[in-house]
């Protein structure tokens, strides 16, 4: 996936757990803190929808 001319990617370097949210803090600039708050937030109605959609960009992304 491109954004801007750039392709989305798991990070090597700032990782957690699989680099998701270290990789789009990489891509748009933001600090990554922010995307682990908000799949944090996005766990706390049964944790589903937050998981899901971490694990869905964790297959798809590819690392760097």
């Amino acid at each position: 996936m491109r954004t801007g001319g750039r392709a989305v990617r798991r990070s090597r370097t700032d990782r957690v757990i699989a680099g998701v949210c270290g990789g789009l803090g990489e891509l748009f600039g933001v600090n990554p803190l922010w995307f682990r708050l908000a799949f944090l937030v996005a766990c706390i109605p049964g944790g589903v929808p937050g998981i899901a959609a971490y694990l869905i960009l964790w297959l798809v992304l590819p690392s760097e």
